[in-house]
């Protein structure tokens, strides 16, 4: 059979993207005749989107490129004008230069007077020419910028959203000097609770319907609207029903002003003293892109941050709270030895000693699937060189539509990959837990899991010659361990993890860990070198590049190429 019938056919080239020609502020651009809206349909590129692409920011607040457009504000207003066609021909009247005349929007009863057109909800034509930078333009954003202040409290100086006030910013970049305002203000209801995680301030709100859209165009939970009439309108909830679904405080994120505010972050810091670290959510396996915002070396908040491939621009309420547990001041800081302090280097020389000596056969290692795929690549290595049989814990739990996944575990992939669990976790631990009763299992490995809730009870614990444990918390393996090794928290190292979908994704340092903790990355690689099997990476890349090398799923893989949405590999 000759090459050409064996060949398969190449890939048919994507279809050209139909483009118009249009003008921004005088430079002439080519912008796609359709772009994808919140749901990620084609929808007819609007003057926003155009604008945008030529590189012309313009000031919006009702406008979300994931939520349904409403058009409400009218702070994206733009003048603008279109060809000019001849009635009897339909084609376009030209200048004497030959350029096609364009007539800009006026009123109707005004002819002297430019209409503005929502830039968020109006589509582009072929020929049309925006003017974002015109006079007329900054005179519309005045004005609505003027309505939107009229009663608006000016407590910016006790505001959680001070720094972060897209009303804030505006007021400087599109505002007017001074205000003609001299009545007295529409006062509202403020500190309104909302619900177990929300506080609202009526008076703040600019009833952008952000909020609104996001509960039930997202959440699919239709908890939220707008009541009363004209200067009085405010957001509320039903009667008797409070705002509680697992995604609220999204809109928290999406209120431009400071009218929703989170109970958990409210009045505790300023936001231009944290410092933000780009870093993977942990609560289960669908690894949420976060930004962790601390300062001094406490986490204050966690923050979505965007990314397609993964979350969009959301996380649920559960993964955002879970971080208070990091700085919880039983956390474990010593190096333990039978109980007594210890240094790195005596524990690490007398653990590497014990396990030279075990008999073949004689260990087990339970790890984590919480853990980075660099420390289960080594834990793997070391179980290797000692013959050791090896598994992790599994977690499930109830998922939904949106973001939680069923795993809990936020690395099970990565535990797959790296091979210390082949199949489905767990499998092995009630082999390890009769290896321990029969005498045939005598030292035993425990990272970041406490196995005596999944059938390893203290009884069988004190069975064994050497118990190492390294976890971060303590707990009732930690308490009967022979070598107590602290670990840190994943916003206290750098690491990856391949969440359910096969999404290889790096995380950050945010803080540094407490007392003795160390990365688990770190010391494993000492660990290692001392047995034998690797080791004397002196940074993340390195160990990470190493490991692509030598696990088949990250084959091709750099730590460079993952970037801050990471990557796919094959599960």
């Amino acid at each position: 059979m000759s090459n050409a019938a064996t060949t398969a056919p190449a890939p048919a080239a994507p279809p050209p993207v139909e483009k118009i020609r249009i003008r921004v502020d005088g430079r002439e651009i080519d912008v796609p005749k359709t772009l994808p809206d919140w749901q990620g349909k084609p929808q007819a590129t609007t003057m926003l989107q155009a604008c945008h692409l030529a590189g012309c920011e313009v000031p919006h607040y009702c406008y979300h490129p994931k939520l349904p457009v409403a058009g409400n504000c009218r702070m994206c207003l733009v003048e603008f004008g279109t060809p000019v066609m001849d009635p009897a021909t339909r084609k376009p009247v030209l200048n004497e230069d030959g350029s096609p005349k364009i007539a800009r929007s006026v009123l109707p009863y005004e002819p002297q007077t430019p209409r503005g057109a929502i830039a968020c909800a109006t589509p582009i034509s072929p020929g049309m020419e925006l003017y974002p930078g015109s006079p007329a333009t900054k005179q519309m954003r005045e004005a609505v910028l003027e309505s939107l202040l009229i009663n608006h409290p000016l407590d910016c100086p006790i505001c959680d959203q001070a720094g972060e006030c897209k009303l804030q910013e505006y007021s400087v970049q599109h505002g007017q000097a001074g205000s003609r305002f001299v009545e007295a203000k529409v006062h509202k209801p403020k500190a309104v609770d909302l619900g177990p995680r929300i506080v609202l301030d009526d008076e703040r709100c600019i009833l952008c319907t952000r909020c609104i859209r996001f509960t039930k165009d997202i959440a699919g939970d239709d908890a939220l609207g707008i009541v009363n009439s004209g200067s009085y309108n405010t957001i509320a909830t039903f009667p008797g029903r409070p705002f509680d679904n697992n995604y609220t405080l999204n809109t928290v994120d999406l209120c431009p002003v400071g009218a929703l505010t989170s109970k958990d972050f409210r009045f505790k810091m300023r936001v231009w003293f944290l410092r933000e670290t780009r870093s993977v959510c942990t609560s289960c396996g669908s690894g949420c892109n976060i930004t962790i915002g601390s300062r001094e070396d406490t986490v204050h908040r966690y923050e979505p941050r965007e990314n397609d491939a993964v979350n969009s621009s959301w996380m649920c309420d559960s993964g955002r709270l879970n971080y208070r547990w990091i700085g919880r001041p039983d956390r474990l800081q010593n190096v333990l030895v039978n109980g007594i302090k210890s240094t790195w280097k005596a524990a690490l020389t007398e653990i590497g000693s014990r396990l030279t000596a075990a008999p073949a056969g004689s260990v087990a290692l339970v790890a984590s699937a919480r853990q980075t795929c660099e420390e289960l690549y080594l834990l793997k290595r070391l179980a290797t060189r000692l013959g050791a049989v090896t598994d992790s814990v599994p977690r499930e739990g109830e998922g939904d539509r949106l973001l939680v996944a069923e795993d809990r575990n936020p690395n099970s992939n990565g535990a797959r990959l790296t091979g210390i669990c082949y199949t489905e976790m767990g499998l092995q631990l009630p082999r390890i837990a009769d290896g321990i009763r029969s005498g045939a299992i005598r030292t035993l490995v425990v990272f970041g899991e406490d196995v005596t809730l999944h059938g390893i009870g203290p009884d069988l614990l004190a069975k064994l010659e050497t118990l190492v444990v390294s976890d971060i918390l303590p707990n009732a393996t930690t308490a009967a361990a022979h070598y107590v090794l602290p670990g840190c928290a994943h916003a206290e190292k750098r690491g990856t993890f391949v969440n359910v979908k096969g999404r290889l994704q790096r995380f950050l340092k945010a803080v540094e860990p407490k007392g003795d903790g160390r990365p688990e990355a770190e010391f494993l690689q000492e660990l290692a070198a001392g047995l034998g099997v690797g080791g004397g990476h002196a940074t993340i890349e390195g160990l990470f590049n190493q490991m692509a090398k030598d696990v088949p799923a990250f084959a091709g893989v750099e730590w460079a190429h993952l970037g801050d949405t990471g990557v796919n590999v094959p599960i």
